[in-house]
């Protein structure tokens, strides 16, 4: 990294945000028209990219990442400027005569640092929401998927003006060396570990910041699931990209009674969704890296395995693995983050919401349940970022509704008007008319006024 050089373009970038052309909402809707262009004239060497660093297939990378950010952009583009208006507000009779608004406002300079699971979406997605809102971004895409980031700074070059987006490649020195310049608005995707030191760095500065980490997401199935359907969904949700999601089913969390028939099923949704011999699958997703892949083949190498277990080195892909779990197993103790689903076991739907409550805060929960007051009961009591009811995952792939985590599994949300809320500061503003001005607030004082200011103020 020349250090010099990426300190001269953040030093460019804040110049040029003195003349900041988007704090017009028709140049940010110009620029996202520009993106959306970009990314169709790309999504070839995009999905290229994907396959080379992580071996999903074309259809996944539309269907998890390409299509997400053009609907993403669609809905941003169709929204924005309702969304940059000022928001009247009720002004109180004490202020009369005044007009009370809420103006949204960028940040400026923006840092959103992106993690390699899913290193197109988790790195545009939120420049999309930080653009709509008015701002200039610095992007660190992942060091990990070096093909995807080599085309994200292409995209970039070819649809903004220069400095409004910068991209910085590299590692985690670039990272550290970013993380020590004073940003406006830092939003990072990752691990709780990172997200500790990023939210002690931003601390300096006194720099807001999201975080979207992860953590052990449990999946609820109770006695009364649709046992084949909650099979489907659970297996697409926890072995999509070869189980490095971070909203992905770290657990599965199911009725005693029902387990080995539930179990069953889900050994049947694998080979009907990745055949019996899922390394010889060449749409099946591969491990980041060895690094990645040695941290989670180890659970396959245990005496609890009831499904599954092989893996390839060189390839580096572990298949569908079925675990027979406790709460004290190793695999229990932290996020797994790879295709190993362990099981463990519930007596009564009131045992295992209360060991749920008792665990960190997931970013997602999952239950599975016909019975609507057993639906309701898990979703009002835990404690989580978001989920599904009867389906896994599908909650974050919307511009409808916020997507983020709370405590240990994250800071903040974004997509669609929830970004657009997490990347502008909202000044609050009282426009005060000249015709009048009340005497009751000037000294000196008086008991009418006291009284008056009673009857205002209560």
């Amino acid at each position: 990294m020349d250090s010099e050089k990426v300190l001269e373009g953040l030093k460019n970038q804040k110049e040029k945000l003195k003349f900041n052309p988007y704090r017009d909402y028709k140049n940010r809707i110009r620029a996202l028209k520009e993106l959306h262009k970009n990314i169709n004239l790309l999504q070839d060497e995009i999905c290229d990219a994907l396959k080379k660093d992580l071996n999903k297939s074309k259809t996944e990378s539309y269907m998890c990442e390409i299509g997400l950010v053009l609907s993403e952009i669609s809905y941003m583009i169709k929204h924005i400027r309702k969304f940059a208006k000022p928001k009247t507000v009720r002004t109180p009779l004490s202020q009369f005569h005044s007009h009370s608004y809420k103006l949204p406002c960028p940040y400026g300079q923006v840092l959103i640092i992106s993690p390699w699971n899913y290193p197109f979406m988790l790195c545009i997605e939120p420049m999309v929401d930080a653009i709509s809102a008015g701002n200039f971004v610095v992007l660190k895409p992942s060091a990990s998927s070096p093909n995807v980031s080599a085309v994200i700074d292409k995209l970039i070059k070819m649809t903004f003006h220069a400095g409004e987006v910068i991209t910085v490649l590299g590692g985690r020195n670039e990272c550290n060396f970013l993380l020590d310049q004073d940003f406006d608005y830092i939003f990072f995707t990752g691990s709780a570990r990172v997200g500790k030191d990023i939210m002690q760095k931003a601390s300096e500065h006194f720099t807001p910041v999201t975080l979207e980490l992860g953590g052990k997401s449990p999946c609820i199935v109770d006695e009364t699931a649709n046992i084949p359907l909650a099979a489907k969904r659970i297996v697409f949700g926890k072995f999509l990209n070869c189980g490095q999601t971070c909203v992905a089913p770290d657990y599965l969390y199911c009725a005693k009674s029902i387990k080995d028939e539930l179990v069953k099923e889900i050994e049947r949704q694998i080979v009907l969704q990745y055949s019996v011999d899922p390394i010889r699958n060449t749409e099946y997703p591969k491990m980041i890296n060895e690094r990645q892949f040695n941290s989670v083949v180890r659970f396959t190498k245990q005496d609890n395995v009831i499904f599954g277990g092989k893996s390839d080195e060189n390839s580096l892909k572990i298949e569908p693995t079925i675990l027979d779990s406790t709460f004290e197993s190793e695999e229990m103790q932290e996020e797994i983050f790879g295709p190993v689903l362990p099981v463990v076991t519930f007596e009564t739907l009131d045992e295992a919401i209360e060991v749920v409550g008792s665990r960190s805060k997931p970013l997602a929960l999952y239950i599975f349940s016909s019975s609507k007051a057993n639906q309701n009961k898990v979703v009002s009591v835990c404690e989580f970022g978001g989920g599904c009811v009867n389906d896994t995952i599908i909650h974050l792939a919307t511009s409808n509704m916020g997507f983020g985590g709370l405590k240990q599994s994250g800071l903040g949300s974004y997509h669609g008007k929830d970004g657009f809320d997490t990347f502008s500061h909202y000044k609050s503003i009282v426009d005060k008319k000249t015709w009048l001005d009340l005497p009751i607030r000037y000294q000196p004082y008086s008991k009418l006024k006291y009284k008056l200011i009673k009857m205002f103020l209560k």
